[in-house]
């Protein structure tokens, strides 16, 4: 159960409060009683720069920073834009946090991704393994950049008392994802190329040979896990966010084509890269730290994605025309 009584008296920044995963947060906060929600937006404030992350911490004056903001894509966008991909998400966050302690913020809560991981890693991921090896090499400049807040995190917790956490989310879905078809993620991409596919009489081709394995969490319990770190936790150890259930490449594809109802063939390239080649995390220290447990089953929350898309699609496809 929530702390409602933690959240009603502070000044709470959410980055990245208008995306995905943050505007469940954000709707998270106001369900606990939180009141006084600042969700800066890129039109306003371009966090790569010092200056502007100055400003925005002027103007919002937290309390609490849960920092979400990211950019972040599939295989292909990690691929096309490394650099990018490093640089925005580090200046993103290097910044917003030692900021934060020189204004004396309570608490900051950083948002790293299972990207950190090596690529070759046991299974179930384990926190403890985060610096075994190199991560998987078509998104290492993201994961890395990412990591790089919570070596800074332990750091200032160590130097200056700064009660800096680091949680690493699982890869989500869930209803507002992106579908984009060049930077979406694999969950909302196969939902995307069911329907079109399904709907063309379409082949739909995958990258890889569907044999790795993900692990999924639905945005809104990683909200869920998100809050509940932010309330009872206070450590200086990452702790993982996820479901602590695996599925193939293939096997998800199978199953997203049924709930889609398509029908026709699937094809594999496997002269494109499969990615890291098993991801499962192992979420006992979420439970243990702050009593989070994934309470989603995965087909329902599936369901619930697809009818968010169907729901969206002409929206979605307005705002890819202006683009």
């Amino acid at each position: 159960m929530s702390d409602t009584n933690f959240w009603g008296d502070k000044r709470v920044t959410v980055t990245g409060g208008s995306g995905f995963l943050g505007s469940f947060i954000v709707e998270g906060l106001k369900a606990r009683g939180a009141k006084d929600i600042f969700v800066p937006r890129s039109a306003d404030y371009d966090l790569v720069q010092p200056d502007q992350i100055s400003r925005m911490l002027d103007e919002a004056q937290p309390d609490l920073i849960i920092h979400a903001a990211a950019l972040a894509g599939g295989i292909k966008a990690n691929m096309d834009r490394p650099g990018a991909f490093f640089y925005e998400n580090l200046m993103m966050g290097v910044p917003l946090m030692h900021q934060a302690y020189e204004r004396g913020v309570d608490k900051f809560v950083a948002l790293g991704t299972i990207c950190a991981y090596p690529n070759v890693t046991p299974v179930p991921f384990r926190e403890e393994n985060l610096w075994d090896g190199y991560p998987e090499v078509t998104n290492a400049p993201y994961g890395l950049a990412k990591k790089m807040l919570l070596v800074q995190a332990q750091a200032y917790r160590e130097e200056y008392d700064f009660n800096a956490i680091y949680l690493l989310p699982v890869n989500l879905y869930g209803p507002r994802d992106n579908f984009d078809p060049v930077t979406s993620h694999v969950i909302p991409a196969l939902i995307r190329k069911f329907i079109e596919g399904q709907e063309g009489g379409e082949t739909v081709t995958l990258w890889g040979d569907g044999s790795p394995t993900r692990e999924f969490l639905y945005a809104p319990d990683a909200a869920e896990g998100i809050l509940l770190a932010a309330e009872r936790y206070n450590g200086a150890e990452p702790v993982n966010l996820g479901s602590g259930r695996e599925i193939s490449i293939r096997d998800l594809a199978e199953l997203i084509a049924h709930l889609t109802g398509y029908e026709g063939e699937i094809a594999w390239d496997t002269s494109k890269p499969n990615g890291q080649p098993r991801r499962l995390l192992d979420v006992s220290r979420a439970e243990d730290y702050f009593g989070f447990k994934a309470g989603t089953d995965f087909e329902s929350g599936l369901r619930a994605t697809i009818d968010w898309f169907r729901d969206h699609r002409e929206e979605i496809a307005a705002r890819e025309r202006v683009a």
